[in-house]
């Protein structure tokens, strides 16, 4: 049978996370779906804008993602498996330096708008003057679904089923798990990015329209506490060792957060390898790797802990 195809345009968008959204979409486990992403201002940055943009910029708009879809037949207790099969990023971008917003925000206080303009096969890099070269890696930065408490949620910071995880590893041929709190779990993504460091440390990336085609999938009664990626390595090899696994830990507390990542893979590395959780640990504290992924979505952090699969070979 031929999975359905459907294409989720940007005017489907949304600005809050709300259960009682109306879906824009409604799909079967195995659908392919296309995102079609705007940038993070909600077009409120053009590539004619100069800084003078942030005079009157609606901080409400900021960040909008398109759906909600809804997956027939996901319930809470479920996982929804969002595979992210392509990118096809725009060939224009901005980063930005928007007071008040950013880790060292108390100390860059004038607004700062930088244009790209690149390659959108990503055979040349993006060009930032005569003084770097950086790779093309895009991936969206909010990937999520709608959580089951009442009323509305800011898009900004991520949570437990997903967001705004500025994870930057969500690249395409990885796979991201994320708990559904809700009936058909309420898929919306956005905030694409064409580049990001680890930790998005001013508050913006490479903000760059594009287009997201996923597939979705479901794994019944199987829960999960946190978001989980398994994404390919360099090498993008197909069997077990060419991924890397990923969980993360989300909150306001990064000491705390570190301690959800870690213990979710020794969860992870229990459930896959069959190791007791005192091997897994200590498998943790030699090879693996703790990252801030994002450190700017207040009042929430996103940290994630990445394990190569390949060891296990």
């Amino acid at each position: 049978m031929v999975s359905a195809t459907h294409t989720l345009h940007r005017r489907f968008c949304h600005h809050v996370w709300d259960r009682t959204l109306v879906p824009v979409l409604t799909v079967a486990p195995g659908a392919h779906v296309t995102f079609d992403v705007t940038d993070a201002s909600s077009g409120q940055i053009t590539r004619q804008s100069t800084a003078s943009v942030f005079d009157n910029y609606n901080s409400k708009r900021v960040n909008p993602v398109n759906g909600p879809v809804f997956v027939d037949g996901a319930e809470p207790g479920d996982v929804l498996v969002v595979k992210l099969e392509s990118y096809v990023p725009s060939g224009w971008g901005w980063t930005a330096i928007i007071p008040g917003f950013g880790l060292l925000a108390d100390e860059f206080l004038e607004p700062v708008l930088l244009h790209w303009d690149y390659d959108r096969t990503g055979k040349t890099p993006l060009l930032f003057g005569d003084h770097a070269r950086i790779p093309l890696a895009p991936f969206a930065g909010t990937i999520g679904l709608a959580p089951s408490a009442p009323g509305q949620h800011s898009i900004i910071p991520p949570r437990r089923v997903g967001g705004n995880l500025d994870v930057r590893d969500l690249v395409a041929g990885s796979v991201l798990f994320l708990p559904v709190e809700v009936p058909g779990a309420l898929l919306s993504i956005g905030d694409t990015h064409a580049a990001q460091g680890d930790g998005e440390v001013c508050g913006t990336a490479i903000e760059s329209p594009m287009q997201v085609s996923v597939t979705l999938d479901l794994i019944k009664d199987h829960q999960i506490r946190m978001p989980r990626i398994d994404r390919p390595s360099h090498a993008n090899r197909p069997t077990r060792h060419g991924r890397i696994w990923i969980t993360t830990g989300i909150g306001p507390d990064l000491h705390a957060a570190a301690r959800v990542a870690v213990r979710e893979m020794i969860d992870l590395v229990g459930q896959q390898i069959g190791l007791a959780s005192e091997d897994a640990y200590m498998i943790c504290s030699v090879v693996g790797d703790l990252k801030i992924s994002q450190i700017v979505d207040a009042p929430n952090w996103t940290v994630s802990f990445h394990l190569p699969a390949a060891i296990f070979d």
